[in-house]
């Protein structure tokens, strides 16, 4: 009796066992997935390569859970990039490419997308695209094609000696400072690459399949992090190219959303406000008519008015009547700058409280003091630091507000007040050397501890043998 075209000649539990040849993997355990459209292989260490109008992608694969020390380097032509929304809602751009697949003497072509599965137990998902029409899928069961086995790897690959592997960190800086030789010699302390680039000597290619940075007239490497040390001076650009680095796909330890909405202190505090996160009494307005109103809102004098782009406690002058107020109003409209009103908050006495949030918690907080007659507590303009507790309540607060501008990162100026911390501003570029020094915690170890969690693969607990 022979098959007709209706009769299934494959069957697929929703776990098999298959192999890649021309990538090089001859064993990977799939999971079969008819609700997804394409198929998916855990992929680390993307990167973009050759002309752009054939671009190719390169990257390694872990095939064995559990086993990040067995790597296989691969590399095949990009086809095309999507946009994949996974099983949570999540959206990532993924590269797409085309390779054989092997199943029980069976092989046929299909199309994977590049992504990190490493929470995942099966290494790749197979897709609707790659299921021929005479396979049927046995939903419960697993296995109904020949399994194969992770022991063909022991002879043909070497154990690496360290589970864990060197990253490759760019420190996007243009200055010579205390923080950015930190970042270098905590990251390279580590066994890591780190370079500092200087961020507008950087240009882009601006392409669909194969987006690249550029740098000194070379592509930039694939770095497995990007540090963002921005100027204010260059935020635009510093953003534009932070936005390249994104659209690779690299890990950003602050988004380009965050810092330029940090920067922007009238963006800012409607950020902080949609947040409900405390904050002085704060007023805007563009129009000289309306001087004594936007006094009123915010309260009787003093007062602090604040250029929008002003920096380490330059472009902030404190009001102390009413009339002065007016008058340094009327100054900044004359010289056409915008501005902020704040209210004075007496009772913070010229002291302010820094708290560094790195990967969501507070590690390191200092008051710190500004000089004798000076409100502003700035280090730079010779105010001094101290170590200081916090209360729960400015913990929260600081999370908050790192939290509102989704930065991984951040230096929360906050006030004491009778009523409760107020944030005086979110710092996406928070210096390291005050901080540091006051509290002698190693703040940089820390944010490299965020890091490389978020760029390695998360550990795997093996049972212990009874």
């Amino acid at each position: 009796m022979t098959d007709t075209p209706d009769t299934p000649t494959l069957q697929f539990g929703w776990e098999e066992w298959v192999s890649l040849p021309k990538l090089g993997v001859p064993a990977l355990r799939a999971k079969v997935d008819t609700g997804a459209r394409t198929s998916a292989l855990h992929a680390f260490d993307i990167e973009t390569f050759g002309p752009i109008g054939k671009p190719k992608v390169r990257f390694t694969v872990h095939p064995i859970p559990g086993r990040d020390d067995l790597v296989i380097p691969c590399s095949a032509v990009i086809v095309d990039r999507r946009d994949v929304t996974s099983s949570n809602g999540e959206k990532e751009s993924r590269f797409v490419i085309e390779s054989q697949l092997d199943v029980g003497g069976d092989s046929w072509p299909i199309e994977i997308t590049l992504t990190n599965r490493a929470t995942m137990n099966s290494r790749m998902l197979l897709g609707r695209q790659a299921l021929k029409d005479h396979i049927s899928i046995v939903a419960t069961d697993r296995f109904l094609q020949p399994e194969l086995s992770y022991d063909v790897y022991h002879s043909a690959q070497m154990r690496a000696s360290a589970p864990e592997r060197a990253l490759r960190i760019a420190v996007l800086s243009r200055e010579d400072n205390f923080s950015t030789r930190r970042l270098v010699e905590e990251g390279e302390s580590r066994g890591h690459t780190v370079e500092v680039i200087n961020t507008t000597r950087c240009y882009m290619a601006i392409n669909a399949m194969a987006p690249e940075v550029h740098y000194d007239g070379k592509r930039l490497p694939r770095f497995d992090a990007v540090i963002p040390r921005i100027g204010a001076s260059i935020t635009p650009y510093g953003a534009a190219i932070l936005r390249q680095f994104e659209t690779i796909g690299t890990f950003c330890v602050n988004g380009s959303r965050g810092i330029v909405a940090s920067r922007d202190k009238l963006h800012a505090h409607q950020i902080m406000a949609r947040s409900k996160i405390g904050m002085p009494n704060t007023a805007f307005a563009a129009s000289p008519r309306d001087t004594g109103n936007i006094i009123a809102l915010v309260g009787t004098a003093p007062l602090i008015v604040k250029l929008l782009e002003s920096t380490q406690g330059k472009g902030v002058v404190l009001a102390e009547t009413k009339k002065a107020a007016e008058s340094v109003i009327d100054a900044f409209r004359g010289l056409k700058a915008n501005f902020l009103v704040q209210d004075f908050v007496k009772e913070a006495a010229g002291e302010d409280i820094r708290c560094l949030v790195i990967g969501g918690k507070v590690v390191a907080s200092m008051k710190r003091t500004g000089a004798e007659g000076d409100f502003r507590s700035n280090l730079h303009r010779g105010g001094s630091a101290k170590s200081v507790k916090i209360t729960k309540d400015e913990r929260d607060t600081a999370l908050r507000a790192a939290k509102a501008f989704d930065l991984n990162m951040a230096g929360v100026d906050l006030l004491r007040s009778e009523s409760g911390p107020k944030v005086l501003e979110v710092n996406s570029s928070p210096g390291f050397e005050g901080i540091e020094g006051s509290t002698g915690k190693n703040i940089v170890g820390l944010l490299y501890d965020m890091i490389e969690t978020r760029v390695r693969p998360a550990p795997v607990r093996r049972r212990k043998s009874k």
